[in-house]
């Protein structure tokens, strides 16, 4: 799953992030073959000779994420999801994040090869002597704890790195918030991740958008960022709101047994995201203000 591969409850607020265990060996920005020694969502300690000038990114929220911290050139392959930015459809499909071909990684001759914790590929990666960083944002503050990884590794100097781009991160999930009409707030939301039904709950960066939006998610944070559910389960709780992709919800009253006697089917308060605005939603990249922003819109136009 899009999430699961790329979303651990955390904080979204503006406090100061405790660093992410990492050590560099060479002051940010200094660009010079000092080596870099990092540790991932895995707890395994990654030591790089010098920052990497040939990446592989097998997670589309990894490859925007690179991007956003000015790196797109540096990126020499990406899996076959990846679609932000537009510059990357040039180059080289490797397959899934859980199952990439890793012979053309390989081939490739990557620095470093970026995923997520669930690949499965991963030690054959490191078997045929490739660096591997593995991350898992689910939250937040894990697309933050990622992009201060990514800025090291980067050696980008701190002007450069991952705080001014959080800060800009904050003031776009702001303005979003603002957007949203106040009929809206409070109101009581299911938000349906992928086919299943498969939630996003309280604690997952989805989750945690809908709650800067002012809405009451139905998942609790006590069952996990992504559960996967009964569709009972949101009938009994019967929700004001729906959202949720397209390709999840599909266009009939009823998605899953029962759906079409909720308040939200009756009243037509659905949001459906569509094509790249799906991917959008569920990707926990640094263009998490722009999938609050289109919750919005979808919410000024339910709420007018």
């Amino acid at each position: 799953m899009a999430v699961g591969a790329g979303p651990a409850v955390g904080s979204a607020g503006a406090a100061p992030v405790a660093a992410p265990a990492i050590a560099v060996e060479a002051r940010a920005g200094q660009r010079t073959a000092a080596p870099i020694v990092l540790t991932d969502a895995r707890g395994k300690v990654v030591r790089l000779s010098a920052s990497p000038q040939r990446i592989v990114s097998l997670l589309p929220s990894l490859a925007e994420s690179v991007c956003a911290l000015g790196a797109c050139a540096r990126l020499v392959g990406v899996d076959r999801y990846t679609t932000w930015p537009p510059a990357l459809a040039q180059l080289p499909r490797l397959g899934g994040n859980l199952e990439p071909n890793v012979e053309a990684v390989l081939a490739l001759r990557p620095d470093v090869v970026l995923v997520s914790v669930a690949s499965r590929a991963i030690p054959r990666l490191e078997a045929l002597g490739l660096k591997v960083i593995a991350f898992e944002p689910r939250t937040h503050a894990d697309v933050r704890a990622v992009l201060h990884t990514l800025a090291a590794m980067l050696a980008l100097p701190p002007e450069q790195g991952a705080e001014p781009l959080w800060a800009r991160i904050e003031q776009g999930l702001a303005q979003a918030a603002q957007a949203v009409p106040a009929r809206a707030r409070g109101q009581r939301v299911y938000f349906d991740a992928s086919r299943g039904p498969v939630a996003a709950g309280e604690s997952s960066f989805i989750g945690e958008t809908l709650t800067r939006l002012g809405l009451v998610n139905i998942v609790p944070a006590a069952l996990g960022p992504f559960p996967r559910l009964n569709p009972e389960y949101v009938v009994r709780a019967d929700p004001d709101l729906l959202m949720g992709a397209q390709r999840s919800l599909g266009d009939s009253r009823e998605p899953y047994p029962g759906w079409s006697s909720l308040r939200a089917m009756q009243s037509g308060r659905v949001c459906r995201f569509a094509g790249t605005q799906a991917d959008l939603m569920i990707r926990p990249s640094p263009r998490l203000p722009e999938a609050a922003m289109a919750m919005a819109r979808c919410l000024q136009r339910l709420y007018r």
